[in-house]
């Protein structure tokens, strides 16, 4: 058994991680990861579930959704100080992708609940049983919930939609539009509830913003507190509809932008369309990829990234290990299509974006941060955390792994 420095032994015997007490050494090859100049990764925890959204406590413990068979809310620590997890606990064993620290719990959304777990500080386990804060959730279609805690302490939730373009008969070949959507009553939005009242319905909550058909991926700015959400685009336009197969490729953009009180981004009636910049109205309410209508009213968004890409995950750059230039930004995980073409080459994503701010406002430009070194989908990101020395951390689900990111010029 290998002997520990003096300062991990003291932080073992007080019964708390040492991976923040040491500095890791990074993989030779990135741990399959292409980065930019100065970083540096390793892979910290291989085997894990499918792991989605992440969040790292203060003193270096991760906390996973997972999803699938091995799915529930996870803890994962590095007890050795060698930057590796070496013990992982699973708290429950219900599917969920959601994962929200407060600074004496943490929060876990399966598909039909929000699940608020006390927890003190540098604990292996809750200190009490779960409170269940809001059940009877929507499933079916996009059941994936994202969780963030608002700058008002209120806590926001999203509900994916249940079909792809709110068709009368989903999925299905000129099945024209239900007009009005009566889908967004109760789904294809934000909710807000009230995070430290156990027992609330659907009904006790706010709907805070709509026309979002998928937006798990979101995040407070740190210094306005604006909401932040990045949505999946539809579907099908070239199946469905016979548009070209290059316009079903291209379109809709997938949309990142903020999120104020009573947005409406459009869903279903219009979609964005990244290369002529703007909302056209939709095939299944008289679209034709061009016409523009009403669309002008919904919210745009700050950037349309390209189509399909499939955004899982935001978090703001709060850490101060990463140069100037990413403090402030927003980074985003993509999990990479499965539809933008017929064959495997043709297919997108599959990276983390990096997406720079300015005097707190987003500069409508992104770079890639971290890209799959082999083949394009051997990463297929799905959660984001920045950890308390100031390293990203980048979960794939598909790969069951996760990354922890450094700087090292």
């Amino acid at each position: 058994m290998r002997m520990l420095s003096s300062l991990a032994a003291i932080a073992v015997l007080a019964g708390l991680p040492v991976a923040a007490q040491q500095a890791p050494a990074c993989a030779p090859d990135n741990g399959g990861l292409k980065l930019p100049k100065g970083f540096c990764a390793m892979m910290i925890g291989q085997e894990l579930g499918n792991v989605r959204h992440l969040a790292v406590a203060p003193n270096g413990d991760i906390f996973a959704g997972v999803v699938g068979q091995k799915g529930g809310l996870y803890l994962m620590r590095d007890t050795t100080g060698d930057g590796t997890i070496d013990l992982v606990r699973r708290i429950n064993e219900i599917s969920g992708t959601g994962v929200l620290l407060t600074g004496d719990a943490v929060y876990f959304a399966p598909d039909d609940r929000i699940l608020r777990y006390p927890w003190k500080k540098g604990a292996l386990q809750p200190s009490a049983p779960a409170d269940t804060i809001v059940s009877g959730l929507p499933v079916g279609g996009h059941r994936a919930k994202g969780l963030v805690l608002g700058s008002d302490g209120g806590l926001y939730v999203t509900f994916g939609s249940r079909t792809n373009s709110c068709q009368e008969k989903d999925r299905t070949t000129s099945s024209p539009g239900v007009n009005p959507c009566v889908e967004l009553n109760e789904r294809a939005g934000i909710w807000r509830f009230d995070p430290r009242k156990p027992g609330q319905k659907v009904t006790d909550g706010r709907r805070f913003a709509t026309g979002l058909r998928n937006p798990m991926a979101m995040a407070i700015e740190p210094h306005d507190g604006t909401l932040y959400m990045a949505t999946h685009g539809r579907d099908q336009l070239t199946e469905n509809w016979g548009f070209p197969a290059e316009e079903g490729r291209e379109n809709p953009a997938e949309e990142f932008g903020p999120v104020p009180d009573g947005a409406n981004y459009g869903w279903p009636y219009c979609y964005f369309d990244p290369r002529q910049r703007k909302k056209v109205k939709a095939p299944e309410f008289g679209g034709d990829g061009r016409t523009v209508a009403d669309c002008g009213q919904y919210a745009q968004p700050a950037i349309g990234f390209p189509a399909h890409w499939a955004p899982m995950s935001v978090v703001f750059y709060v850490g101060r290990q990463f140069p100037l230039d990413y403090r402030g930004g927003v980074f985003i995980a993509f999990h990479g299509s499965w539809n933008r073409g017929p064959t495997p080459d043709l297919q997108q994503g599959f990276r983390v974006v990096y997406v720079p701010f300015e005097d707190g406002k987003p500069t409508g430009r992104y770079e890639d941060f971290a890209l799959p070194a082999g083949a394009a989908n051997s990463i297929r990101p799905a959660g984001l955390a920045v950890g308390p020395d100031g390293s990203l951390y980048i979960g794939s689900d598909a790969q069951q792994k996760i990354w922890r990111v450094l700087y090292r010029p």
